[in-house]
């Protein structure tokens, strides 16, 4: 019994060769190659993956462009935020950079929101196909979803470097604030010296205590003048650079409230769509169980008149 077994098999296989022979030799008599058959054979083995749309390759190039700003801002963290490190022309330049960043992201994320409307309004619905328009619905919340994943990962980015420059502004202030007290601390040390010069030079005469003491005060109103417009110059470029970040924060703040507007509306749309996909998914099951009530009403009608028709043919 076990060898009839074995003999089976082995006819099994044997046949199973002869199937692929066969098949082989009415490919090449079809015009095949070799080649063509070995190509054909492996892609039933491997099979290719299928292509991905258009909007998937837009979507996952803004991911890469997003990841690439973080990558660049977690690299010039320490320089962005370390004064002794980079110069504020350096600063800048990054800060530049981030901005050019974001704006080409925040440009990949519009025209996905365009596609999506685009495709949105460009499909027809057609007259056989309430799976195509369900798959469609589908597709379209799909992608509306991606965008706002796409939107609250560039939001997160760009309130990390916001945080940063919240540093850097505060930094500059810290800096500029004990430049004054030193400066007036010197004024006060360089105004006291001159009260024990003279006291001593009025006890020599009065004629020389006239002529010297006028001649320090003239110095110490020089020095104090010269001072005095230093400190307004420093102010000056202080208030300028405080004016310059200012402008900048305003913008970014603006950047991200326009960012947080798009996301909730992003997130009312899809709670729309899901609202409309689940209205409509019931709209059809009631459809379809009053379309199966009539039918059974139908068919238990014919059925009582079939029963009574053969009961009065049989009579």
């Amino acid at each position: 019994m076990a060898m009839d077994g074995v003999l089976w098999g082995d006819k099994v296989r044997d046949r199973a060769e002869d199937f692929k022979e066969s098949v082989r030799v009415a490919a090449l008599g079809h015009g095949y190659t070799e080649s063509q058959l070995a190509a054909l054979m492996s892609s039933f083995i491997i099979r290719k993956p299928p292509p991905k749309l258009p909007f998937t390759k837009a979507a996952i190039k803004t991911l890469e462009s997003i990841r690439e700003l973080e990558k660049f801002i977690v690299k010039h963290r320490k320089d962005y935020v370390d004064m002794h490190r980079t110069t504020e022309q350096e600063r800048d330049n990054i800060e530049h950079e981030v901005s050019v960043f974001v704006k080409a992201c925040k440009e990949q994320i519009d025209i996905l929101k365009n596609r999506i409307h685009e495709e949105k309004g460009g499909s027809t619905k057609t007259w056989l196909g309430t799976s195509d328009e369900s798959s469609r619905l589908d597709l379209i919340a799909h992608q509306h979803g991606v965008v706002l994943i796409l939107s609250e990962r560039l939001h997160s980015v760009t309130a990390q470097f916001d945080r940063l420059r919240t540093m850097r502004f505060q930094d500059a202030i810290n800096r500029a604030m004990p430049r004054k007290r030193i400066q007036k601390k010197r004024e006060t040390k360089a105004a006291e010296p001159s009260k024990p010069n003279l006291v001593l030079k009025s006890d020599v005469s009065k004629v020389e205590d006239q002529e010297v003491s006028t001649a320090p005060l003239r110095v110490q109103e020089q020095l104090l003048d010269d001072e005095t417009r230093a400190l307004q110059v420093e102010l000056t470029n202080l208030l300028d650079a405080v004016q310059e970040t200012e402008t900048k924060m305003i913008e970014m703040s603006a950047l991200n409230h326009l960012m947080s507007t798009h996301v909730l509306q992003q997130a009312q749309q899809i709670q729309y769509l899901y609202d409309q996909r689940g209205n409509k998914e019931l709209s059809q099951a009631i459809q379809r169980n009053s379309s199966s009530r009539t039918f059974l009403l139908l068919f238990f009608f014919v059925l009582t008149f079939s029963v009574l028709f053969l009961d009065w043919y049989s009579k």
